[in-house]
């Protein structure tokens, strides 16, 4: 479908303006033209969509059936399924009924084994039993096993006597036997010779005895002279200690506690500490920093009570700042001047090797050769002062 639009004349426009309306004109046509072949199309899709509709209304209906059909056979195996479990748990149940019974039996068959081996055991001995018995009639009484009987005066309706009756009436004519036995010329010797080790065995149990009480007032007195040099030295070192803690700390409060026993060599050891601006807690709430100038006040509250004339620390400034190793330097000369003790000190912290007297190190000049290197920072001082002082 086409339109056409009548060509106008201006009476005072242009050949551009009429070029222009021109080309808008079949602009407009063409896009006519489109639109008539889109809306063909368009028709014929929908003709072709009719038909495909009309081919599958029955789709559904087919559809609704074969589900109807599929929740049938689901139903039917799903009660086939139920019976089958229901089934296979009754199996299950008689099959561990049937082990259960066959290890009962295996129990029973294997108590059954050892009860026979255990009876089979007593039949042998009690042969065996038989036999010696046997033996010992024939070679005691020299008789028979039938005769002994008649040997013991027991008639074949009488009661068997208990065995510990029979042992007895044995034990009594064995003893009236001995008696009739002949006389031991040595008892009197024997009977000294009793006497004797007797009394020498009495003599070492009251030495004995004495010497145990010895020993124990002995350990006794230890026990008391090692709480008393105790509590002394847990005295010294714990106000060593608290003095050492308020010089490291320029302040604070601690403290040595004995724990878990009143007998101090039986009981514990606890430090308590409080730095400044905190609370009294033990060592091991306190930080890392905290805690390695608690235990160096701990370690040299310990040495100031027996000090040795050489001293050897291993990097012990390792966890401290600048400020607490210049407390700890300031503690190492205090303490010089207290104990005249040498401190070797191994570190490599530069503040702490500025306040040393004489520095020794290891330097590597070349590559595999080693070479000790000394110097002495206390003479260097002097010199410089000297050099000052002219």
């Amino acid at each position: 479908m086409q339109a056409e639009v009548p060509a106008t004349t201006r009476g005072h426009g242009s050949d551009l303006e009429t070029a222009t309306i021109v080309a808008d004109l079949d602009a407009w046509n063409t896009r006519i033209s489109t639109a008539d072949g889109q809306i063909e199309a368009l028709q014929r899709r929908e003709g072709e969509s009719r038909t495909e509709l009309q081919a599958l209304e029955h789709l559904p209906a087919e559809i609704a059936e074969k589900r109807t059909r599929l929740f049938e056979i689901l139903e039917d195996a799903e009660a086939a399924r139920s019976a089958a479990n229901d089934a296979l748990a009754l199996s299950e149940g008689a099959l561990k009924a049937a082990q259960s019974e066959s290890r009962a039996a295996d129990q029973a068959l294997s108590h059954a084994r050892e009860e026979r081996a255990r009876c089979d055991a007593i039949l042998s001995a009690q042969r065996e039993r038989v036999q010696e018995a046997i033996t010992r009639a024939r070679d005691t009484l020299d008789c028979a096993p039938e005769e002994l009987a008649s040997r013991a005066e027991h008639a074949p309706g009488d009661e068997v006597p208990t065995l510990d009756a029979a042992e007895q009436r044995s034990e009594k004519l064995k003893r009236e036997r001995e008696q009739l036995g002949g006389v031991n010329l040595r008892a009197e010797e024997e009977a000294d010779e009793c006497e004797t080790r007797l009394t020498t065995l009495q003599s070492e149990k009251n030495d004995l005895e004495a010497a145990i009480t010895r020993l124990r007032q002995g350990i006794g007195s230890l026990n008391r002279e090692g709480r008393e040099r105790l509590l002394e030295a847990f005295d010294r070192v714990n106000a060593n200690f608290q003095k050492l803690f308020t010089s490291l700390f320029m302040g604070g409060d601690a403290r040595l506690t004995l724990t878990e026993s009143d007998d101090p060599l039986e009981a514990g050891l606890e430090i308590l500490a409080r730095p400044p601006g905190k609370k009294l807690q033990t060592m091991s709430l306190l930080s890392g920093g905290e805690q390695a100038l608690t235990a160096m006040a701990m370690i040299f509250a310990v040495f100031l009570c027996n000090p040795a004339p050489v001293c050897v620390l291993d990097e012990v400034d390792a966890p401290l700042d600048d400020a607490n190793v210049e407390r700890f330097c300031n503690l190492l000369d205090e303490i010089t001047r207290m104990t005249e003790t040498r401190f070797l000190v191994i570190t490599h912290h530069a503040l702490t090797m500025s306040r040393m007297d004489r520095l020794m190190g290891v330097t590597m000049q070349e590559r595999g050769v080693s070479q000790l290197v000394s110097v002495d920072l206390a003479g260097a001082e002097r010199v410089l002062q000297a050099q000052a002082a002219e």
